[in-house]
């Protein structure tokens, strides 16, 4: 079992592990962190690696409510930005076509919690990526087991060794690979627009793909 922070269109290090192990737990527990995956990824644009980031509803004491209480901000049209984003960047992937509607769908019906949208973003993405992993919640925050407790390993700015530890430093076909060379970890929605079905074979080496499109 691993224990893991909660992800907003999570990078590929963090689908390694959910792939790896029939068990995840997910911290439920912890107070809202900024500046970390819980709000943010990085996708491959025409112009190289772009940001896109979850406005939250900041209220008194924001940094010390639990991360289950974290309200998304839609004041702004961030929704729609990130859409048209996305289009931009993986219209021409061989599979974008096949989950665009069903993506859309969950940011469209604008889930009231931070950790709300990224649970449906992250169940929505294995399932298409066909893994099974189990995924369970925390009841209490504690200390995690050394080799096991990723909550602040994987962290868009902290260097970590997943993908090596697991064999993964490799390459995939991306849509701008030729201008810009392949770019490494970027949210699994990279992978899964651009391998489809065969993503689980990127995840989890001479694993069974079964899942469909």
């Amino acid at each position: 079992m691993a224990l893991l922070s909660i992800a907003y269109f999570p990078p590929v290090e963090y689908f390694v592990l959910l792939a790896k192990y029939s068990v995840i737990e997910l911290e439920a527990c912890e107070n809202y962190q900024k500046q970390s995956y819980r709000n943010r990824c990085r996708i491959y644009a025409a112009d190289g690696p772009q940001a896109l980031n979850v406005p939250v509803v900041h209220e008194n004491g924001t940094f010390k409510l639990p991360i289950t209480q974290i309200k998304v901000d839609y004041s702004t049209p961030w929704v729609t930005r990130t859409k048209r984003a996305i289009d931009a960047a993986y219209y021409s992937s061989a599979y974008f076509e096949y989950y665009r509607d069903q993506l859309y769908s969950i940011l469209d019906s604008k889930p009231e919690t931070l950790f709300s949208l990224d649970l449906q973003l992250t169940q929505f993405l294995a399932l298409k990526c066909g893994i099974k992993t189990d995924i369970r919640f925390t009841e209490d925050f504690l200390p995690g087991t050394p080799g096991e407790d990723f909550r602040e390993i994987i962290h868009p700015k902290r260097a970590n060794t997943i993908l090596e530890d697991n064999n993964l430093k490799k390459p995939y076909f991306q849509v701008f690979s030729g201008k810009y060379g392949f770019l490494p970890n970027l949210s699994v929605i990279d992978l899964l627009f651009n391998e489809g079905p065969d993503s689980i074979s990127y995840l989890k080496p001479q694993a069974d793909s079964n899942n469909g499109i």
